[in-house]
């Protein structure tokens, strides 16, 4: 197969979202103003999730280069990580209350955004030629089964609530009317895993294609809401240990998918 071109498009949006999560986190993790109008439980997981975007920026700006360079795959880790970011910032746009930094939330999530939309026909067209087998099936049913567990998870939380006529007790925590994580796992990320997993099991190609990124997602996501249970844990919360070891697990599984369905050389 005849390689490519390089682009220098996914780099190009990739220095200025890089730069602006980077002062976003870093402020948000060292200046006590920006979520002083939060309550504790939420704060923690802001910066858990901080963290985690500093993360993403190494990651983000690593996979870029390598794209640039002709690397297989590398694109669709830049494009989980943006995937990343948009699920991230669409969470600090709407429910951190107005603070100093939210046009930054708001530039983030917009260039993201359009990143993503600019960038995912030349991927689709050179992302091509998925391994097949046992490291197939390993990332189809890791993001299968992680779609399925979490969504569990949260209906687990959410019917008995509605069945009360109550809400969540996570809510009063967080101090919110409404938990964005559980609107947005439970009407896109999750589906979105469930479908390509399910997809990658009958070989098809969207399914084939999407994999990459949302392992990517979710090893991401799963490192920076490990980070906020160890702050969490650490302010004396309890009850963190057994979500923590379950989504350090599911981070592992992922993790281990991810480098398995990646190619060893170049085609």
């Amino acid at each position: 197969m005849l390689k490519t071109r390089p682009t220098t498009a996914a780099l190009a949006w990739s220095v200025p979202i890089a730069a602006l999560v980077t002062i976003a986190s870093g402020v948000g993790l060292t200046v006590p103003a920006v979520y002083a109008q939060e309550t504790v439980n939420w704060t923690l997981q802001a910066k858990g999730q901080d963290i985690g975007n500093l993360v993403a920026v190494v990651v983000l700006l690593a996979s870029a280069i390598l794209h640039r360079r002709g690397t297989p795959r590398a694109g669709l880790i830049w494009l989980g990580t943006l995937l990343y970011l948009v699920y991230a910032y669409l969470v600090y746009a709407m429910a951190v209350h107005f603070n100093g930094l939210f046009l930054v939330y708001v530039a983030v999530l917009g260039l993201s955004g359009y990143a993503i939309i600019h960038c995912i026909g030349g991927l689709r067209r050179t992302e091509t030629g998925f391994p097949d087998g046992g490291r197939r099936r390993l990332a189809a049913w890791t993001l299968l089964g992680t779609g399925v567990l979490f969504a569990l998870r949260w209906l687990s939380e959410l019917v008995p609530a509605l069945a009360s006529g109550g809400a969540p007790a996570s809510l009063g925590e967080a101090g919110l009317v409404v938990n964005p994580i559980h609107v947005i796992d439970l009407s896109m990320v999750l589906p979105a895993f469930i479908v390509t997993g399910a997809l990658a099991v009958r070989d098809r190609a969207a399914g084939l294609f999407w994999l990459g990124p949302w392992l990517a997602f979710s090893v991401l996501m799963g490192s920076s809401i490990v980070a906020a249970m160890v702050l969490i844990a650490t302010a004396g919360f309890p009850g963190t240990l057994p979500p923590a070891v379950m989504v350090s697990v599911i981070v592992i599984l992922s993790a281990v998918a991810l480098v398995r369905y990646l190619p060893r050389r170049a085609r």
